[in-house]
């Protein structure tokens, strides 16, 4: 048995390596899964919680009712569903298509839960009642009271397009761009 010299063959320039593989894949697999985890709570919310009482846990810290928003978070602007669907849309779709330029962690993770998030609450607008475009979205969770008088009834789309948006915040505040890269680097070139 003769050996065979190794022939490598530089890597080209374009090629990702294994640490700058595009963060896609990461982005919509949290995407969909907090998507997945959205319409099951709600579906078991409008299941079991549906006119009745509300349930108090945690001594009264949180609180599961059945509430619907058709406005936006803190129920602003209560219908312009519309207006609230169109711009879920075009999230949707910036996200989607910023997702192959994406390298960085952080970014995929903040983005996942956003898009997980917009598409939960487009889902209500898109097919619950009053109808097309106008439904409302499904919210549960009620923090210190059981009617939303403390904190606003919310549900898991919203805490996830909430903790999405503040790590992106904090992703912005730090430098770290899409790309993975620090924007205080590409200013010193």
């Amino acid at each position: 048995m003769s050996e065979q010299p190794e022939t490598s063959t530089p890597p080209s320039a374009d090629a990702p390596t294994p640490a700058r593989r595009p963060k896609a894949a990461l982005l919509l697999g949290l995407a969909a899964g907090i998507l997945a985890l959205d319409l099951a709570t709600k579906l078991l919310v409008v299941a079991t919680l549906s006119d009745r009482e509300p349930l108090r846990l945690l001594g009264g810290a949180v609180y599961l009712t059945e509430a619907r928003n058709t406005g936006a978070a803190f129920s602003f602007a209560e219908g312009a569903t519309v207006v609230f669907t169109l711009i879920a849309v075009a999230v949707a779709v910036v996200i989607v298509r910023s997702a192959r330029k994406l390298f960085s962690t952080g970014w995929a993770v903040a983005l996942g839960l956003v898009l997980g998030g917009a598409l939960g609450n487009l889902i209500d607008r898109v097919f619950r009642d009053p109808g097309f475009l106008r439904g409302g979205v499904v919210d549960f969770v009620s923090l210190f009271d059981p009617y939303g008088e403390v904190w606003p009834i919310f549900n898991v789309a919203d805490s996830a397009i909430v903790c999405g948006g503040v790590l992106g915040a904090l992703l912005a505040f730090r430098g770290i761009e899409f790309d993975g890269s620090r924007a205080s680097d590409s200013t010193e070139d």
